[in-house]
Order: structure tokens, then sequence, then C-alpha cells
């Protein structure tokens, strides 16, 4: 453990030196080692779906690492589900009849071809002031840091007056059916607090903190196939209603098709509070389509951004295309595959009847083939919620903008919304937009935000808690 506290620490100095100022907190160094060195152990286990997956490991970890601080085994569960696992581990709180909280992430990451990266994905190491490896952002160092944390709260004698959950789904990155089943036992839930991915924002150029946002709502992922079948031929005597020529053109319709731009409480609040913090023309057009979501000229300025356009409403793109079963046969059969994140207050059959009348062909059949998925409303601004978010964000970085908004994609949160638990994203990481490798390659998230993020989480867990 001393090594790796003397790791982080001269690991941590390039990133510290370029940080804002930091507010008078007390150091907690046993926590921030222990979640460096967890999140280091979990990366190295690889919790990819399929052959070989290792996430019941990063399960029997956690387990190990909660025992050894404290955790009674009774009150420890991984439970097999279908092809993975999920987790519970629960502090019980001094009050009974208070409902729990539920701290929540997941186990599983993306798959990372070695090939493909600069360093083994699954051999975590610690360079220039970076983690690297596959889960470094989502979200292996963020499920180490909340079980660092609560750990952390257990040594200096913190007592809930709420019981605390820790809860790790396995298969988040993929069918997201372990989350629904977390949020089946778990829907008597005071409230969630999602630490996936990363909340804060570093400058660009300056690396210090530049905001932080927390998510109260998702949009909702909604897969739908594009489906053109005939009796194909010989392909020397091409046919007018080739299948593929079919499913290109109603493409082509899809592509150049907007969903209708729109805001709700949570992404107006974001537009406007976050547009003084942007490049002059984005935030020009932030201030101006908050006050008109028909703006035109706002719309096409932030349409540019892919940072942006997502929050503008639902967006639809082709993701994968299947066609064809010779080289030289007519091809019989033509597939696509449609992603969509559907804004808010939209259902999975109002998008595909808007699709079908987009691509205005009988002859393309559209379906639904979401592996796992549920429309949900958003969570609403809780004085509690925001007033703890708001305060630890505060505590370690004073006076920084903390605002809300929307997720553009979508997380286990939405499984507990369904259930009416009132569920929200806000992880103590911080990370320039353009370091952000989450599903990507070479995946690193600064180590200089394991300290202040202890601290952060120390406050905001205990707020809630009570």
């Amino acid at each position: 453990m001393h090594k790796v506290l003397a790791f982080l620490a001269l690991a941590a100095v390039p990133a510290v030196a370029s940080s804002t100022a930091l507010a008078d907190v007390v150091p907690h160094p046993q926590a921030d080692g222990q979640a460096l060195d967890l999140a280091r152990k979990a990366i190295a286990l690889r919790s990819v779906a399929g052959p070989g997956d290792r996430t019941a490991d990063v399960a029997r970890l956690f387990r190990k690492t909660l025992l050894a601080g404290g955790f009674a085994s009774r009150d420890i569960t991984i439970t097999p589900f279908r092809d993975t696992v999920y987790m519970t581990a629960t502090w019980p709180g001094t009050n009974p009849a208070l409902k729990p909280l539920v701290l929540l992430g997941h186990i599983d990451v993306v798959e990372a071809k070695p090939a493909d990266w600069q360093r083994d994905p699954f051999t975590p190491v610690v360079e220039n002031g970076y983690l690297f490896g596959r889960g470094s952002t989502d979200m292996k160092l963020d499920d180490a840091m909340i079980i660092a944390a609560v750990l952390e709260l257990k040594r200096e004698g913190y007592r809930p007056e709420r019981s605390i959950v820790l809860a790790f789904s396995g298969d988040e990155e993929t069918e997201m059916r372990s989350g629904e089943a977390l949020a089946d036992r778990l829907a008597n839930a005071e409230m969630v607090l999602n630490v996936d991915l990363a909340s804060g924002v570093l400058d660009e150029q300056t690396g210090k903190p530049k905001y932080f946002t927390w998510t109260g709502a998702e949009k909702t992922c909604i897969d739908y196939q594009l489906t053109v079948t005939n009796p194909g031929g010989h392909s020397s005597e091409p046919r007018a209603d080739n299948a593929i020529d079919v499913l290109a053109a109603a493409l082509l319709r899809v592509q150049a098709h907007r969903f209708r731009p729109e805001v709700n409480d949570l992404t107006r609040r974001y537009f406007t509070q976050a547009a003084d913090l942007q490049p002059p023309p984005i935030g020009q057009a932030m201030k101006a389509f908050a006050a008109n979501p028909a703006d035109r000229k706002a719309i096409a300025t932030l349409s540019a951004d892919p940072a942006m356009v997502g929050r503008l409403g639902t967006t639809c793109v082709v993701t994968m295309v299947q066609g064809g079963h010779a080289v030289n046969a007519l091809p019989q059969r033509a597939t696509a595959t449609i992603d969509c994140r559907i804004f808010p207050g939209h259902s999975a059959q109002d998008i595909m009847a808007e699709l079908q009348q987009v691509i205005a062909d009988p002859q393309v059949k559209v379906t639904n083939v979401t592996a796992g998925s549920a429309v949900t409303a958003p969570s609403p601004m809780r004085p509690d919620f925001v007033n703890a978010v708001t305060k630890a964000v505060d505590s370690v970085y004073p006076g920084l903008p903390v605002i809300p908004s929307m997720l553009s994609g979508a997380t286990d949160n939405m499984w507990f919304r369904a259930h009416g638990v009132p569920s929200y994203g806000a992880s103590p990481l911080f990370i320039k937009p353009s370091e952000n490798f989450s599903h990507g390659l070479n995946e690193r998230t600064p180590v200089a935000s394991i300290a202040p993020g202890m601290d952060y989480l120390l406050s905001i867990i205990s707020d809630l808690s009570h």
C-alpha cells in the first residue's frame, strides 16, 4: 500500500500543477491509494461479454475488498444472471424506516483489441499522470472510488441514517438486463447516485476544472432494423427492385431527416448556464436555442458540433448494414440497423412511425430490435440532491459552476426511473472532452482526479444518506 501511495503522489504531480486552486480539504491518502490500487486490479480483469468474460472475478474482487473493510458477509451478494452477474453490498443504516440510498455502477467494459491500442488495454499502467486501461473512465475507477469512499467513511466512524447499497450491474455495455434486475430488487430505494463516466470538465488549454455537470435525464436507446427482401436471381439479369438499392435509398432518406429540436427543464438550464463557458459562436447559439428551440441559425450551429447535436432532440443513425449472399447473385435480403436516441417524452412506437413515414416505401419493413431499454421521464430536480452535489463540488473547487444536464446516451438509471426512483448521474472524475476515450482507443483518466474526487464522494454520500 505504501508503494501505491508514493506512486499516486508522483503520478498526480503534472495534472495537479495545472488544476485550479483546491479548497482546504482533509487528505485521505489511504482511500486515495486504495482507489487506484483497486481500479488497477479491476482493469486487469477482462470483463467483456463473450468467451473469457471475467465480470464475476471483478465482483469477487470487490467483495473481498469490502469484507476486508468491515462489511459483513451476509450483506454482500453476487447473483448469477444469464451470462453475467450483478452485485449488491449493503451498509445498514441506523433508521430502518428510511429507504436506502443506492450507489450505482457497472463492472463490465466494452471490448478492446490489444492490437489496436498503444498499450495492452487490460494491463493497467500509470504514465504522465494518467491511468491507462479499458475501464479507467468507463467505469472501473469510479467503482473503485465509491468502494474506497464508503470504506473511508467506515474508518472515520460515520454511521449512515439510511442504508447505503452499492449496486454493480454486469452487462451495462451490452443488453443491460442485469441493471433491470437490480432495479427490480431495489425498487424501494429513496434515490440513486450513478457515478458512471466523468461529470467534471477540464479546460482544453489550461487543464483547469471548467465546470461540473450532473444528469437527471437520459435519452432512450432504441434500435430498429430495416429489412428488404425479394426473390433475387442471377446477377446477369438485374432487377429494378434490387434489395440493396431499395435499402440504400431508404437509408439516405433517414440520413437527411431531422427530428424536431426540443428542450425540457434540464436541457434548457444546461444551455442557459453552460453558454458562457463555451466559445462565443456556440455559447450564443446555446442561449438562442434555449430561448427558442425553433431558431434555425442556432440549430445549425449546434448541430455541427458533435458534442451538442445529441442534446437537441431525437437522433437516429445507421450503425450496421448487411446484404447479399453471393457475388454473382442478386441480393434476396438486405438489412440495416438504425440506432435512435429518443428525447424524453416520445415512445419507441412514435419514432418508428416517423421513420416509416420518412422512408415512405412499403418494401422496407421496420421492426424494433432493442435488446433492453426503458422509456422514462426526467427525474425531478430534488433540492436535497441539488444541494448535496453543489456542496460536494464547491467543497473541493469553490465557485465552480455546477450545471444540470441530460445524458445523450443511456445508463442503468433508466431501470430505476421506470420504478419511479429519482436517479442522477454525478461522477467524481474530471477530464478534458478531447481526452474522453470511453469505448474508444487508449482510454485514460487523470490520476489527479482521485484525491479531490474522494472528498467529493465523502461529502455527497454522507449528505444523501441522512
